[in-house]
């Protein structure tokens, strides 16, 4: 298994919403929560966001512990990847946002669910350490 920390040029298929990801976190009593996410995005080499849209559990879960990890495919290869990620802030404005509402409402209009996707937050996460899983 190849760990990185740092988001790669290789990766970035991955994190163009095409595949729904699996973002992973736990309670501080310990209890897992896992949920599938529209979009895990690129915000630079060492932090994503996340696409709050549905998920209360996941962000009580967060806010009592904030590593969270995430599995993304590539659309191409269809390699997994795990990304153990940190919490850092909630954004529901600015660039960001922006940039992930526009993707989120074409991923929503592929899949003929228009209107059903409502972006809440981009939350914002620092890249701990990424693993290929094979």
């Amino acid at each position: 298994m190849k760990k990185l920390n740092k988001i790669t040029e290789d990766i970035m298929p991955s994190l163009q919403g095409v595949i729904p990801s699996c973002l992973e976190t736990c309670s501080a009593q310990g209890i897992p929560n896992t949920t599938a996410v529209s979009q895990v995005f690129y915000v630079d080499e060492n932090h994503v966001a996340v696409s709050h849209q549905f998920f209360n559990k996941t962000k009580h879960n967060i806010s009592e512990n904030p590593v969270a990890r995430v599995i993304i495919t590539c659309p191409v290869t269809y390699k997994l990847r795990k990304l153990l990620l940190r919490f850092i802030e909630s954004q529901n404005s600015g660039e960001i946002f922006e940039q992930m509402r526009l993707q989120l409402d074409v991923i929503s209009t592929t899949q003929h669910k228009e209107g059903i996707f409502k972006l809440r937050s981009a939350d914002i996460f620092e890249v701990l350490s990424i693993e290929t899983l094979e």
